[in-house]
């Protein structure tokens, strides 16, 4: 299959967002899991905004003069975040995924990138093979948790929200915990209100940039 990979475009979004929601949404039902992207208007706000932040770069693969998959990386710190990748569900197992993750490891390498890392769901193991053909190397296992919030608090651990003051503090601790910052992801979160810190004894001993999963990381 003949295969253009370039930079997706305004015009692409609602196709983008389409394949986002379906290629998620197959996975899941066929393993009986709950899909991340619930339908088209989730996905494609997603999409929307990844693509029209500046620390983003998002490409499409073209075939035929269709669009049949996206994938996305964000830029904002020295080790890049990977997705998400998806490819329209009857153009699967062709080849797709790999084209759009060798482009974008390749400009990781063009930028000379102190790595790359990714969140995959463990249940998808076609996935995961791609992954692990590519160099990458499973770290830790991650937990979604769905249900509704105890609202309860803990002593000696004070919740507030984040703000640019923080970012220091915050940095701290993520490079303890992850070995590099994620301060983009901070500066961004805390501009637009999501992002919440945890202190202990008047010291910053936790963050977050969003609680749950939305639209934008």
């Amino acid at each position: 299959m003949a295969l253009t990979i370039r930079p997706i475009q305004a015009a692409d979004l609602p196709e983008v967002g389409r394949i986002c929601h379906e290629a998620f949404m197959a996975i899941a039902v066929e393993h009986n899991f709950a899909s991340d992207y619930p339908d088209p208007t989730v996905a494609t706000a997603l999409i929307s905004r990844l693509a029209a932040h500046p620390g983003f770069y998002g490409i499409v693969a073209e075939s035929d003069g269709k669009i049949i998959g996206s994938n996305f990386v964000d830029e904002r710190g020295l080790i890049i975040g990977l997705g998400p990748i998806t490819i329209d569900p009857s153009a699967q197992n062709r080849g797709v995924g790999t084209a759009l993750m060798t482009h974008m490891l390749e400009r990781a390498a063009h930028n000379k990138s102190a790595g790359v890392r990714l969140v995959q769901a463990g249940y998808h193991s076609r996935s995961l093979c791609l992954y692990a053909k590519l160099g990458f190397s499973v770290r830790e296992h991650l937990v979604n948790l769905q249900g509704t919030p105890p609202g309860i608090a803990i002593p000696g651990g004070a919740v507030r929200p984040a703000t640019a003051a923080d970012a220091e503090a915050a940095n701290r601790v993520c490079g303890y915990v992850h070995g590099h910052d994620r301060s983009g992801e901070l500066r961004d979160a805390v501009a637009r209100g999501s992002a919440v810190v945890v202190e202990r004894s008047g010291r910053v001993t936790g963050y977050a940039t969003q609680i749950g999963w939305g639209v934008m990381q």
